[in-house]
């Protein structure tokens, strides 16, 4: 049954960047630091915590939570600097993968097609991608940085530009949860990464369960 699945069905598996495939916060947490130092606001000194709790939302929200003491009419400014050097920071020194990422892109890409879909600014997955040579495994993504539109909107855009029949959306946050919902395709919670969600929700504790709780889940369908 479950060898068919890729024969009757284009299905996707879209993921969420931080807190379902990397923690990045740390890295990040230091380049924004030194960007905020230069500007003469080092004494806003951010810490890993403040920055974990910011995961997943839209750029210019981060900017009015973490940045609020700093005058809006350069807020932004400084904000966008923070993310440009963030990428080239990640970029030289990568961040912490979750182990078993790399098998579970492997053996996804055996019957299913890879996607990812973050709240991010335009580069930063290119850097994830290409520091750890994972395009090979990703067939698409996109960025709110890029469109300028929100993840469920962008979930929906990946879904129809590649012609998807199915699709599940891996993520940690409930903002996750909330564009998947409005996305209109099964959420799939990553219990491990920073965020909770209603405890009804479907979930995974470790991303090396996602492969065979995916196979279950649609031999379900075609059984149904």
């Amino acid at each position: 049954m479950k060898e068919s699945i890729k024969k009757v069905q284009n299905v996707g598996i879209i993921f969420d960047m931080d807190g379902t495939l990397w923690d990045s916060t740390e890295n990040i947490t230091k380049a924004w630091n030194e960007v905020l130092v230069k500007y003469g606001y080092g004494q806003l000194k951010l810490t890993v915590e403040q920055v974990s709790k910011e995961m997943g939302k839209l750029m210019r929200d981060i900017a009015d939570s973490l940045f609020k003491d700093i005058p809006e009419n350069i807020r932004y400014e400084i904000f966008e600097e923070c993310l440009s050097y963030e990428n080239e920071y990640l970029f030289k020194n990568g961040a912490n993968v979750y182990d078993g990422v790399e098998d579970v892109f492997k053996e996804l890409n055996k019957k299913y097609n890879v996607f990812i879909v973050s709240n991010c600014q335009e580069g930063y997955l290119r850097t994830f991608l290409e520091y750890y040579d994972f395009n090979k495994y990703v067939l698409d993504y996109e960025e709110a940085g890029r469109t300028g539109m929100p993840k469920d909107e962008n979930i929906r855009l990946v879904i129809k530009r590649n012609h998807l029949d199915k699709a599940f959306y891996v993520g940690d946050t409930l903002v996750d949860m909330e564009s998947a919902d409005k996305a209109g395709i099964p959420f799939i919670h990553a219990a491990y990464g920073f965020g909770t969600v209603p405890a009804d929700r479907m979930k995974i504790n470790n991303i090396k369960e996602l492969p065979e709780f995916i196979d279950d889940l649609l031999s379900k369908d075609t059984d149904n």
